[in-house]
């Protein structure tokens, strides 16, 4: 097979892979409890709102909030700060910088950050979860002359989101479509795509995936994307009650034209109701 063909084959058969292991395993389980059900809230077993940079159609509980700190690409931080103002509506803010962690000069993003989600139709035994927002921060290196981050935020999006339960198992499906004001910096401005799955390996131990198509982030420049989308992996681990600590990958399939590997970071995620 050319090797040219790869890089666009491989988000397939990953999602090929992680969806045939949720299905297997449902199915199975089913068997003992008579049928799927939709997940519930639950320190132990919380709907993802975001599993790497792509957003769920989950929302925080209504007078909770979460802090999370993630490191991304070239030393970068972000902290962000999310509360559950209604069951169905969420606020955050987040702010980083580039070079926090390292040796090299530490240099603050040029401004604050804002996110709001609002989930429009609540999930059912048959429906999905349907969610609308807005999510201005991107993670890495933020290039000022494109006014853009190297992996861009998602902007204004539309999301749905499936979730099962099973005895032993919990999983999510999920779809959305995006529009990032970044694009208006670069001047890529088409609407993007973007799907994922989160899959439960045991009470406190998950996987997430997501594919990006990247269709806003496919001109041939230097800090670009070559048109193969992002396919970003990760695995969660809830270490004690309210604490949650993950691993990421992102650009696992090169898509970028000024990288040679992946980016791989760190999360750290704490719950808590008021």
């Amino acid at each position: 097979m050319p090797r040219t063909y790869l890089p666009r084959l491989l988000p397939v058969l990953g999602f090929l892979a992680l969806f045939s292991i949720a299905a297997t395993a449902q199915q199975r389980d089913s068997q003992a409890d008579q049928g799927n059900i939709p997940r519930v809230y639950s320190y132990d077993n919380m709907p993802p709102r975001q599993l790497i940079d792509c957003p769920t159609a989950a929302t925080l509980p209504r007078a909770s909030f979460d802090v999370r700190l993630r490191t991304s690409s070239d030393g970068s931080v972000i902290l962000t700060t999310q509360v559950g103002l209604h069951r169905r509506l969420m606020l955050g803010v987040s702010y980083g910088g580039e070079g926090i962690l390292g040796d090299g000069k530490a240099d603050g993003y040029d401004q604050v950050e804002f996110n709001v989600k609002y989930q429009l139709i609540s999930e059912t035994l048959v429906t999905p979860a349907v969610s609308f927002g807005y999510d201005g921060q991107g993670s890495g290196r933020y290039f000022n002359d494109l006014k853009r981050f190297m992996y861009k935020s998602k902007g204004f999006y539309a999301v749905i989101s499936k979730g099962y339960q099973t005895y032993r198992w919990s999983s999510g499906l999920h779809g959305g479509v995006n529009y990032s004001l970044e694009s208006e910096g670069d001047g890529d401005k088409n609407i993007s795509l973007f799907v994922g799955a989160d899959l439960s390996l045991q009470q406190d131990v998950s996987l997430v995936a997501e594919y990006d198509l990247a269709l806003n982030d496919n001109k041939d420049t230097e800090h670009s994307g070559r048109g193969w989308g992002y396919l970003n992996t990760g695995i969660r681990w809830i270490f004690s009650e309210r604490l949650e600590i993950g691993f990421d990958m992102q650009n696992l399939i090169d898509n970028r034209n000024d990288t040679t590997s992946p980016t791989r970071g760190l999360r750290i995620t704490y719950h808590e109701f008021f």
